[in-house]
């Protein structure tokens, strides 16, 4: 009887430091990025420029299906693409990409009249610009990669002004997902530099 309690006590005791082991033991979380967009220095927000006033509709903006999740995706290869559960996106990748590359045009046509798809209410642009993505990954240590095919339509949204295909390279500086994440949001500053020239050269 002593020894089957003696025995009862010592696996209780191995247990309970099992599970304080367990509970002491280092626990990974997640890491949530935002795409950043581009700095404001060189803007000449109080200068009157030809493109002050105008009014640019953004999207609809069209993300591959494959990236519409929280967890940011990689390339291992080809054709295989990797998730990360540790590392996230804080909102919505759609949501994300066209904000930044709204204020990207707003610093860059320096305008603040831009309207991101669905607007709301009578508002009146001179030129809506559509985006459809086709890559927007990259392998980690090596870069960021931004496909996107963009039009830019005339007043009423009708009439197509530019079609255009953008193939962005951003290499990285770091094997980290804060490196990619920083070079995505580079690839897409470098795109709304591309369709700004378009649009500035349509109003001129």
């Amino acid at each position: 009887m002593k020894g089957l309690l003696l025995k009862g006590i010592i696996f209780l005791s191995l247990t309970t430091s099992l599970l304080l082991a367990g509970g002491c033991g280092t626990s990974r979380y997640a890491k949530f990025y935002t795409l950043s967009p581009l700095e404001d220095k060189n803007a000449e927000r109080n200068v009157k420029t030809a493109q002050h006033d105008i009014g640019i509709g953004i999207g609809p903006i069209k993300l591959p299906e494959q990236l519409v999740r929280p967890q940011i995706v990689t390339r291992a290869s080809r054709n295989e693409l990797k998730l990360s559960e540790f590392n996230q996106w804080a909102g919505s990748l759609v949501d994300d990409f066209s904000n930044v590359f709204a204020e990207n045009l707003s610093i860059l046509l320096n305008t603040d009249r831009i309207f991101i798809f669905p607007w709301r209410g009578p508002v009146s642009v001179q030129y809506r610009v559509e985006v459809g993505v086709s890559r927007f990954d990259g392998a980690l240590g090596e870069g960021a990669v931004l496909n996107a095919r963009w039009m830019i339509y005339g007043a009423g949204s009708h009439k197509m002004l530019v079609m255009k295909r953008s193939t962005i390279k951003e290499p990285m500086n770091a094997n980290t997902y804060e490196a990619m994440v920083a070079a995505q949001s580079r690839a897409v500053g470098e795109l709304s530099r591309e369709i700004a020239k378009a649009i500035r050269a349509l109003s001129e």
